[in-house]
């Protein structure tokens, strides 16, 4: 049975504008903030904040007007260690990325399928990697894209902020920007662009009788749960949840369920990946 989150209002366009900014001193002291049952200044005593960014099924998505998803499952998890109940709030995934939403004290942690990268840890602190995945190609059925050279001179879909907008631009070659998973996938159904490339393991839903998964492009990207820079005690109580799921096997059951696979290792021993997602193996 899922279980399920109550969804928390969209961000303010202000939360958004915060997007845009490379992410302040992540290390200046907090605002007043409010103390949970386990000791942590939080900014609900009662709940851990969690910044995501759906739609981007299995890891975040709305199900009857809930936030559901992987991250939600492990994040809820380390709310539970804390006493506290889980909070999700649906941001912009620049405003995560960045730090914004985190520095402004929007949410006390983000867990969005969120890369780990040396310039994102410039501005906030990251867990200990719980999953690994690497960039998909979706094509409408039938294509003649079958790899990487194919793309050249095609109007590629991208995620504004993530690795594969990254990557298409390291590429040189042509990306369009989109807000969120959901728009790319509505720009290659209506003709806007020719593919869209994201992590392989949320384009793998949409493949049906009009759209497939052209080809993978490996990249060895492990995601992390995100929080404030210097917010020691929160990520350390965030990594014992971890550990903790990935020795007791909650971890298997959570890619079990919303990957509706069967036994899945964690990534200190091969994590789930996209390219073969029904296995454990080693990406925004």
């Amino acid at each position: 049975m899922r279980h399920l989150i109550p969804t928390t209002a969209l961000v303010a366009g202000a939360v958004l504008a915060l997007g845009a900014c490379s992410g302040g001193s992540g290390s200046e002291e907090p605002s007043a903030g409010a103390t949970g049952e386990a000791g942590l200044e939080l900014v609900s005593a009662d709940a851990l904040t969690v910044c995501t960014n759906p739609p981007y099924e299995p890891f975040e998505f709305e199900q009857d007007g809930e936030i559901v998803g992987l991250d939600m499952a492990i994040t809820g998890e380390i709310a539970a260690d804390l006493g506290v109940e889980l909070r999700p709030l649906n941001t912009g995934f620049d405003a995560i990325e960045s730090g914004a939403a985190l520095n402004a004290r929007q949410c006390d942690m983000a867990a969005s399928a969120i890369t780990i990268t040396e310039a994102r840890e410039e501005n906030v602190d990251f867990t200990d990697p719980y999953f690994d995945a690497d960039q998909g190609v979706l094509v409408a059925a039938g294509s003649t894209v079958a790899d990487e050279a194919d793309l050249e001179g095609l109007t590629i879909g991208v995620q504004q902020a993530t690795t594969g907008a990254d990557w298409v631009a390291e590429q040189g070659l042509q990306g369009v920007e989109f807000e969120d998973l959901g728009l790319q996938i509505q720009a290659l159904r209506n003709g806007q662009v020719d593919v869209v490339v994201n992590d392989v393991t949320v384009l793998e839903p949409y493949a049906d009788d009009e759209l497939e998964v052209s080809f993978v492009v490996p990249t060895g990207e492990q995601y992390g749960v995100a929080v404030r820079t210097g917010n020691t005690a929160l990520l350390e109580a965030a990594n014992a949840t971890i550990a903790r799921i990935q020795e007791d096997g909650t971890y298997d059951a959570i890619v079990a369920e919303w990957f509706g696979t069967g036994e899945a290792a964690a990534t200190d021993e091969p994590a789930p990946t996209g390219e073969a997602s029904t296995t454990a193996e080693p990406t925004d």
